[in-house]
């Protein structure tokens, strides 16, 4: 009887990592789609400075991505590319392209609360990370993912609070490596584009500094249409900054 169950405790917990795995595995599907492209604009909000950016970005998979900056006029056609967990910046005022490193990954991206990490999206929460669902109410779930072992992850811990009946998210709550709350994402005004949902308001609010947060709204959205390859090789730093 013992045995029966631990066997069925054991199982019970299968099914529930499975049912984890198969939310995350939707909820990333769903922002990413077979491939992405948005124009969108940022708001960085600081106790004693406020800027606003607009920009271009292309994204397929999890391992590439493209991003051009619009305005301000100061920072036209600065650009960014990831390619395979690496990372990219073209600064036409310098004409110079930097190599972004890895341990530079959790730096803010032009001085918002947003990391290099988010613009080039360069961890996958599928392949990196570990989910469990840690509560259920109606439609929303509460998953924690933990960093796999040899994932190369700049996050400790991420709590995410989803809408499974559309697979977005709701909060994300990020955490360092010693357990310390960083910042979280506020995500509202869902929108539907073909198949795919998407929050079309993004606000990013550190947990330390109350007064910085980060506002994005996603003002064009195209999901799996024709994206050129030649955005996501080195020569497009150059090439796109114009």
């Amino acid at each position: 009887m013992f045995r029966f169950i631990i066997f069925i405790s054991i199982f019970a917990q299968l099914l529930f990592s499975n049912e984890a795995y198969e939310i995350i595995k939707k909820l990333d599907e769903n922002m990413r789609g077979e491939n992405i492209s948005m124009r969108l604009s940022m708001r960085v909000v600081s106790l004693r400075h406020e800027r606003t950016m607009k920009m271009q970005t292309y994204s397929q998979g999890t391992k590439k991505s493209f991003t051009k900056i619009l305005y301000p006029p100061k920072d036209k056609g600065i650009t960014f590319l990831s390619l395979d967990n690496q990372m990219w910046q073209y600064v036409p005022k310098i004409e110079r392209v930097i190599k972004i490193p890895p341990s530079m990954m959790l730096q803010n991206w032009m001085g918002s609360d947003i990391t290099n990490d988010d613009m080039v999206k360069q961890s996958s929460i599928v392949e990196d990370y570990e989910p469990r669902i840690l509560k259920k109410d109606e439609n929303i779930v509460t998953i924690e993912l933990i960093p796999k072992e040899d994932a190369a992850v700049v996050w400790g811990k991420i709590i995410i609070n989803i809408d499974i009946s559309t697979y977005t998210s709701v909060k994300d709550i990020f955490y360092d490596e010693d357990g310390e709350e960083i910042r979280y994402f506020i995500y509202e005004k869902v929108k539907k584009f073909g198949k795919y949902y998407i929050p079309t308001y993004w606000r990013v609010q550190s947990s330390e500094k109350k007064n910085n947060f980060t506002e994005i709204v996603l003002e064009e959205v195209e999901y799996d249409t024709e994206i050129s390859q030649q955005y996501f090789k080195k020569s497009a730093l150059k090439r796109f900054s114009r």
